[in-house]
């Protein structure tokens, strides 16, 4: 016997919910570079710079967990003027540690201090969340409802209602665009008024995907 089921018609329907959230928490590039005639005698000013600023951090109530090595680099320095063959001149030493910061409202005086230990790389700040779940949530609810608003907006002009769901997904969204902090300068006085930090407020996202079929 021929298969008299009919096919639904189906409406699909992407959906974007946004909710904005103060960041409560920052991660910050933290550098130490040091120039010398020797590989050797810039590798030790800089672990000599390295040191001041870990114990600076560690003073500071930063837990060492918070701290990672993210670069170590060692590299010949040329000159290259007067047209002439590269001249070796020196060796420079980078060392770089990514810092996790949880109280916001002492990152100001943590980069000063930081500068102060002898830090002169400080490359960006991004602010995030440590606990987004709440907030992802409520941004798929979000989400749903603006599917579903618009597929009934659809359907209502198309002359006909939705039925039951046939599909449901979230498409994977981007992470926040992070806050970025401009560089201090290597000159800065470690002594002046702690840093301003505005941290503002992130954009936590949802995107979903939703198929009905059509009454």
């Amino acid at each position: 016997m021929a298969d008299t089921a009919k096919t639904p018609h189906l409406i699909s329907l992407s959906g974007h919910g946004e909710v904005k959230q103060t960041p409560d928490m920052a991660i910050v590039s933290l550098g130490t570079q040091t120039q010398a005639a020797t590989a050797k005698a810039a590798v030790d000013a800089n672990t000599k710079n390295m040191t001041a600023l870990l114990a600076a951090l560690k003073a500071a109530g930063i837990d060492d967990k918070d701290v990672q090595t993210s670069n170590f680099s060692v590299g010949p320095r040329y000159d290259y003027s007067n047209n002439q063959a590269p001249k070796l001149v020196g060796y420079d030493v980078n060392n770089t540690v990514i810092v996790t910061v949880r109280k916001l409202d002492e990152l100001g005086a943590l980069l000063d201090k930081a500068v102060g230990a002898g830090s002169n790389q400080i490359t960006g700040i991004s602010f995030s969340v440590a606990n987004p779940q709440a907030a992802e949530d409520e941004a798929r609810k979000a989400a749903v409802k603006d599917a579903l608003r618009k597929a009934t907006l659809l359907a209502e002009a198309a002359g006909t209602k939705l039925g039951a769901i046939a599909s449901i997904s979230e498409n994977a969204s981007a992470p926040p665009v992070p806050l970025v902090f401009a560089k201090r300068g290597m000159a800065m006085d470690a002594a002046a008024a702690p840093v301003p930090v505005a941290q503002g407020a992130m954009a936590i996202s949802a995107d979903v995907n939703i198929v009905w079929e059509l009454e």
